[in-house]
């Protein structure tokens, strides 16, 4: 059992060193554990203290591509090395690295896919009261969303089995976090959460600059994700809440007409058609957009397999190298050529 601790890095000379030091050796359950640092396009010293600390692979994506960017990345590079686990993990030391053994116990019960690692929101000393209230606003929208009960959904110390993180891909750029849950629940991927523990503040978080920042970006990617994974549901609630007020105004209109008060009221009538038209379009939109849906849920599974037949691949080919330089030796050992 091979596990890949990852850890996407944008200028983080100062605190990788820390992250990497409070990283496990050892785990019980899993054979191997190696660090990846993923490079975001870091202008300081980060990738010569990633190597200076012992990492085992360091991937550099040539330019900021973003931490939704960085963290795919992160997992096909973990899935190529032959990760049976992959954790991911803040260069900021936010988290605890011995609770790595717990976000990865659920995997090997073989209870969960994917498991997240739930913060003490409420008694940490660097969140402010307005940001615990949003986090646990967005979780809870994230929960509805999902259909799963995760309570930490912004938090980016979690586990990975290889055959959830083959399955995902993330198309928001901003950040994978809401995005994962929303699309594991919606592939049915096992999922959990564990309890964790938190490090004191090393710096302040670079992924938004502001509480209204934070906010807006949340909300975007929450709406887009919605409509992205459940399309027809959300262009017929769209469509839906357009054409009630049509149906009420014909319905009032209905109601006079039977009263002979009818005639000085044909505009309802024709704003009522208006909005069954567009409720009508909104509503054709939706079952477009679930039809593109099922085409990526294909290609996405198309993907998946790809990644999943490439490492048996590789290891057939080292296979085939070994028997290829053994028979070599054997001849070389024998006095033949």
């Amino acid at each position: 059992m091979k596990l890949i601790i990852q850890i996407p890095c944008l200028n983080e000379a100062e605190t990788l060193a820390v992250t990497i030091a409070d990283l496990p050796r050892e785990i019980a359950g899993i054979d191997e554990i190696e660090y990846l640092v993923i490079d975001d396009g870091s202008t300081d010293r980060t990738v010569p203290v990633a190597w200076e600390c012992g990492v085992h692979h360091v991937l550099s994506l040539g330019s900021n591509m973003g931490l939704a960017r960085a963290f795919m990345a992160g997992i096909e590079k973990c899935l190529a090395l032959g990760a049976d686990i992959i954790v991911n993990t803040d260069a900021d030391n936010q988290y605890v690295g011995a609770d790595i053994r717990c976000l990865v116990e659920p995997i090997l019960a073989g209870q969960a896919q994917i498991v997240v690692g739930a913060r003490p929101i409420k008694s940490i000393e660097g969140f402010s009261p307005l940001k615990k209230l949003l986090q646990g606003l967005g979780s809870w929208v994230v929960r509805k969303a999902s259909g799963t009960d995760i309570p930490d959904a912004p938090s980016g110390f979690r586990a990975y089995h290889k055959d959830a993180a083959s399955r995902l891909y993330v198309l928001n750029t901003y950040s994978y976090t809401l995005e994962t849950i929303i699309q594991a629940g919606r592939k049915r991927i096992p999922m959990t959460s564990v309890p964790i523990r938190v490090n004191g503040e090393l710096r302040p978080s670079r992924l938004f600059k502001s509480i209204p920042e934070y906010i807006s970006r949340s909300a975007k990617t929450i709406i887009r994700v919605s409509v992205i994974y459940r399309p027809l549901a959300t262009f017929t609630t769209i469509a839906v809440w357009i054409a009630l007020p049509a149906v009420l105004m014909i319905g009032r209109f209905v109601s006079l007409y039977l009263q002979g008060d009818g005639s000085g009221h044909v505009q309802s009538l024709v704003l009522s058609g208006a909005l069954l038209a567009i409720a009508f379009v909104v509503m054709m939109a939706g079952i477009l957009s679930d039809l593109i849906s099922a085409n990526r849920d294909l290609l996405q599974d198309i993907r998946a397999r790809q990644l999943r037949q490439a490492i048996p691949q590789q290891d057939a080919q080292e296979d085939d190298v070994s028997t290829v330089l053994a028979t070599k030796l054997r001849n070389i050992a024998s006095g033949g050529s």
